[in-house]
């Protein structure tokens, strides 16, 4: 996986300057962007870090880019500051799933704070990702049968009822449920049901 980054998005350039000198300084890594545009067109090369942007940007704002950023699923925890002691926008942005709220000028080490519990957040976020993937790529080897008992594990049933609903007798469901313990490198059923949701919460 690629270095988690702090990617600062603000038109003003002696912002973007000194937010970079302050992260190069705490040795975080980061990449700046004059526009949420330039961000939004880099985006295919960006897998890990944060988004730190302006709010107030010609062009996009940052709140578009937020919408934007939701509408593709990318789940890259945002913070967005601003220059305006604009509450209802603060409230607009946490209610659209922004991390957090800064207000310019701001403190370094409220800053730094922020943004590196941010950091360890989208790190979280990658790695039930990487699980997720995982997960999938085995429920997609699973037969449509094994996929059929695992659908009635998951809904908790006991394996009569399962067998039952099948048309299959206990007996057959327990292999079934053998199999999808094996293919899915599951020790335990809770840890199976865990799978599935993951895969499909």
């Amino acid at each position: 996986m690629t270095e988690p980054k702090v990617h600062v998005v603000d038109d003003d350039a002696a912002m973007r300057d000194s937010v970079a000198f302050l992260l190069d300084s705490a040795d975080i890594p980061c990449r700046t962007y004059e526009s949420a545009q330039a961000l939004l067109d880099a985006l295919p090369s960006i897998s890990a870090g944060c988004i730190l942007t302006d709010v107030r940007m010609p062009g996009l704002s940052g709140m578009d880019l937020v919408r934007r950023l939701k509408a593709m699923k990318v789940e890259l925890p945002v913070i967005v500051m601003t220059g305006h002691a604009d509450v209802p926008l603060a409230i607009e942005a946490l209610k659209s799933g922004v991390v957090d709220f800064i207000e310019k000028p701001f403190d370094d080490e409220v800053l730094l704070g922020a943004l590196r519990e941010a950091l360890s957040r989208g790190e979280q976020t990658a790695r039930r990702g990487q699980e997720r993937g995982a997960v999938q790529e085995r429920l997609d080897r699973l037969s449509p049968r094994e996929r059929d008992v695992l659908n009635g594990l998951v809904a908790g049933k006991a394996n009569k009822v399962i067998a039952f609903d099948l048309g299959i007798s206990p007996r057959t469901v327990e292999l079934y449920r053998a199999n999808l313990m094996t293919k899915m490198q599951a020790g335990s059923l809770s840890e199976l049901v865990r799978m599935a949701l993951i895969a499909d919460p």
